[in-house]
C-alpha cells in the first residue's frame, strides 16, 4: 500500500516549523528530510526513522521495521500527533545524521 497525500498533510501539519521539513518523493513513496539531511522514510503510512543513538534513546520501546523488503530496520514512529516531540525528536537526532552529499555537476 503506496502512502497518501492525505497521510503525509496530515503528518507535515502536525508540525510547527515546515520550512524545516521535506517530503521528497522516492521510488513510490517518500524520504523525509529535517533542514536538508535525511531522518528517514515514508511508507506505506509509516513514518520510520534512522536508528541513530539519539532516536533510540527517545524511542526506547519503538519496532524496528524496513521500508521495504531487503531494507535496513529503521524506527517506527508511532506517534505521529505530537508535532513538539517530533521536532524536538528531530533536534537531537540532527547531529548524528550524516551530512547531504555534494551534488554532480553536469558538464
Amino acid at each position: 500500500m503506496a502512502t497518501s497525500k492525505e497521510f503525509i498533510s496530515y503528518f507535515i501539519g502536525q508540525l510547527n516549523r515546515p520550512e524545516d521539513i521535506a517530503v521528497k518523493p522516492m521510488m513510490g513513496e517518500y524520504l523525509l528530510y529535517y533542514r536538508g539531511k535525511l531522518v528517514g522514510d515514508i511508507c506505506d503510512n509509516r513514518v520510520l526513522l534512522k536508528p541513530v543513538e539519539a532516536a533510540k534513546r527517545l524511542l526506547p520501546n519503538a519496532e524496528m521495521q524496513p521500508p521495504y523488503t531487503g531494507a535496513k530496520p529503521m524506527l517506527v514512529l508511532e506517534d505521529i500527533d505530537d508535532g513538539d516531540f517530533i521536532l524536538s525528536l528531530f533536534e537531537a537526532m540532527y547531529p548524528e545524521l550524516p551530512e547531504p552529499k555534494a551534488k554532480k555537476v553536469k558538464k
